[in-house]
């Protein structure tokens, strides 16, 4: 008789199978076999709110398989993910297969090595019943609020919508962001700066004050006083400061940061960043070595790593950099106080199979992304880079100007890896030529400049996903589905890469603020992510805290029907004619997403694909360019004449050229941006202004 291991994925069974011997049959369950009903609450209130579960409809096949292994075994265990979704899998799994839950059934790993695999099944423990009521709390919280609110705003506003702990949270923060821009009142100030020249090169002072102090620019008037009084004028260097800065690596991955990174570097969503540290994870062919896990797994806030781990990349530092690239100590990195640190920061398990070596057997994302989790882990074991920062004062007029230099001095970590960032008004390296303290320099010119403060920005994925793990809102595994969920119900759109409400999510987050305001009060979310934590440790029974929960909505919800009338969700109007009728046509939302419907409706049936139209004219014909996506979701753009007209590019155009209308596009690095006439005979080209310019 053989030993029955099951998992969840045919991917993780096959490269586990490789690491035990013949007496092992390996099994996968294809995720969850057991779930709440769809077709009611499934969830029994007044019975101490007991989960009424039913086999997954479609599942039959794979249960029964599994049953006929388990029977004919000589013992199974459950190597479910190593977290509390996991963990229920495993519990349903044992209910199931009628297997004792307080039996060493359970085995886990943080990586799918010979060496975790085997040494789990040293350690097989009983079903931790703490993380299955953790797991438990959750999915019934969010049976409950989903189907009672859901079904309110269906009556109230429109159907099809839906409400959630987390995803009317995350809503609400993109809604107050949107608003906090729309209600700024920006303030004029100027800037003023004394171009230098010396040894052939140019540098730049900026104004600070003068002896008692700095002094705020708000008007043009102020600025041409003072340009009057230093115009002409020999400014002294009065002090210089030379000191060394250095910049600590940052450290290893966790899933938040993950998918921040992969956001701004790759430019992948978190949904697509988590499906492929998935496949990461759970094992990719590799020639000539088979089915192979090539990271630790994806879903953790620790920042802990492993001494052997640890060991490994110093040693590699120093065989690849040497000595000086190679601190005293190893790194270690403070994990946050909430983490729950059952693993490992996400990192390489084998740091022999470097990214270039393996290139050829992995897809071009799979390569990118492995490429990125690479190179972080190694870089966070690596020394500091080091800067020389030159400061300096100059004196004219009784004014004091201002200029900082910076020169790399030493890489460290930068040789491997550069952390992405979330604006481009990040100054780059500024370096300055020999100056000495007492030197007269003569500006070549002075340079004033009118600005106005600007809004915060509005959220991206990353910075979303950084504000909801500030604020304590969702874990791990659920950012990115909470970020998916509020794109697809509408709540939410991206334009570029920035998330922005529609006028539905802001009326729905204005509803559920006025009547619900434990659901989506920010404070009371995050203190029921903690109390989670603790039904997981053993600290709070799951029901105490689904019932402090329930309890404040239901009063809510009663007061909310009795009072709210029905709310009517006008159509967004468009400037396209239906061409039957000649009324505007308005937007609707279907199952496939967005599409155009005369409002004439039932009169008028006539409806056509709704396109994201951009504010530039195709140089071909005049028609206007739109925005598609590709059948792998890739945006590009054509002429809404198409395929009449065949203009297609994958490059999103700026503007049309005011001198030959041709399509210009934003070209250059980080502080040097420009939009360029894509006509080789026309040299026309413009500086990007700085925002509010």
């Amino acid at each position: 008789m053989k030993k029955l291991v099951i998992v969840e994925s045919p991917a993780k069974a096959k490269t586990i199978a490789k690491y035990l011997g013949k007496e092992f049959k390996v099994e996968a369950s294809m995720g969850h076999v057991r779930d709440l009903p769809k077709s009611d609450l499934g969830v029994d209130i007044e019975n101490g709110f007991a989960p009424k579960y039913i086999n997954i409809r479609g599942k039959a096949d794979v249960i029964n398989r599994l049953k006929k292994s388990a029977e004919s075994a000589e013992k199974v265990y459950l190597a479910t993910d190593p977290d509390r979704e996991g963990e229920a899998i495993s519990w349903h799994l044992a209910t199931i297969l009628g297997l004792d839950v307080n039996d060493n059934v359970r085995i886990t790993f943080n990586e799918i090595t010979k060496k975790a695999v085997q040494e789990s099944l040293k350690n097989a423990r009983p079903i931790d019943q703490n993380l299955v009521n953790a797991q438990q709390a959750r999915r019934v919280l969010d049976r409950l609020v989903g189907y009672k609110l859901s079904p309110f705003l269906w009556e109230k506003v429109k159907g099809g919508l839906s409400a959630g702990r987390v995803q009317s949270v995350a809503t609400r923060l993109v809604v107050e962001r949107e608003e906090e821009i729309e209600n700024f009142k920006p303030e004029e100030y100027w800037t003023l700066e004394a171009v230098f020249k010396k040894d052939a090169q140019e540098f730049k002072a900026k104004f600070y004050g003068d002896k008692k102090g700095k002094i705020e620019l708000k008007n043009q008037g102020q600025v041409q006083e003072i340009e009057e009084k230093i115009k002409n004028k020999e400014f002294k260097v009065v002090k210089i400061k030379v000191s060394e800065k250095k910049k600590n690596p940052p450290p290893p991955f966790i899933t938040s940061t993950l998918q921040q990174e992969a956001s701004r570097k790759l430019r992948f969503t978190p949904a697509k960043t988590m499906a492929v540290a998935q496949m990461l994870y759970e094992g990719v062919e590799i020639k000539g070595e088979g089915s192979v896990g090539l990271i630790t797994y994806m879903r953790t806030d620790s920042t802990r790593i492993s001494e052997e781990a640890q060991q490994a990349a110093r040693n590699l530092i120093l065989q690849k950099f040497g000595k000086e690239y190679l601190p005293e100590k190893p790194r270690v990195y403070k994990t946050k106080k909430d983490a729950q640190d059952a693993h490992e920061a996400i990192r390489p398990t084998y740091l022999d199979m470097d990214p270039e070596s393996i290139k050829d057997s992995l897809t071009p994302d799979q390569y990118k992304l492995y490429k990125l989790i690479y190179d972080r882990f190694l870089a966070s074991q690596m020394e500091s880079s080091i800067y020389e920062v030159l400061s300096a004062e100059l004196e004219v007029e009784g004014y004091i100007f201002k200029l900082t230099g910076s020169k790399l001095k030493f890489a460290g970590f930068m040789e491997v890896y550069v952390e992405g960032k979330d604006t481009e008004d990040e100054e780059e390296e500024n370096q300055l030529p020999e100056i000495r303290e007492g030197e007269v320099l003569k500006p070549i010119k002075l340079e004033s400049k009118q600005h106005f403060t600007q809004p915060p920005s509005r959220y991206t994925e990353a910075t979303l996903i950084k504000a909801l793990e500030e604020k304590g809102i969702g874990r791990p595994s659920t950012y990115a589905p909470t970020i998916q969920t509020i794109l697809e119900r509408g709540y939410v759109v991206k334009e570029d890469r920035f998330l922005k409400p529609t006028e539905l999510g802001k009326l729905v987050t204005n509803i559920l603020k006025e009547y619900f305001k434990d659901i989506i009060d920010i404070e009371f979310t995050a203190e029921l992510e903690s109390n989670l934590d603790k039904i997981e440790e053993g600290k709070l029974e799951w029901t105490e805290v689904v019932r402090k929960y329930y309890q404040p909505l239901e009063k809510e919800l009663e007061i909310a029907r009795a009072t709210l009338l029905k709310v009517k969700v006008e159509d967004e109007e468009t400037d396209i004619v239906c061409e039957n009728c000649g009324r505007k046509m308005v937007i609707k939302k279907g199952r496939y997403g967005k599409f155009l419907a005369c409002p004439g409706y039932p009169e008028c049936k006539n409806t056509k694909p709704y396109y994201d139209y951009l504010d530039v004219l195709c140089p071909k014909c005049g028609k206007r360019v739109i925005e598609k996506k590709s059948k792998k979701g890739k945006r590009y753009y054509t002429c809404e004449g198409y395929p009449d007209c065949d203009l297609i590019l994958w490059e999103k155009p700026a503007k049309n050229c005011p001198k030959c209308g041709s399509l210009m596009f934003e070209k250059g690095r980080k502080g040097n941006r420009k939009l360029v006439c894509s006509n080789e005979n026309c040299a026309y080209e413009e500086k990007i202004g700085e925002k509010g310019e």
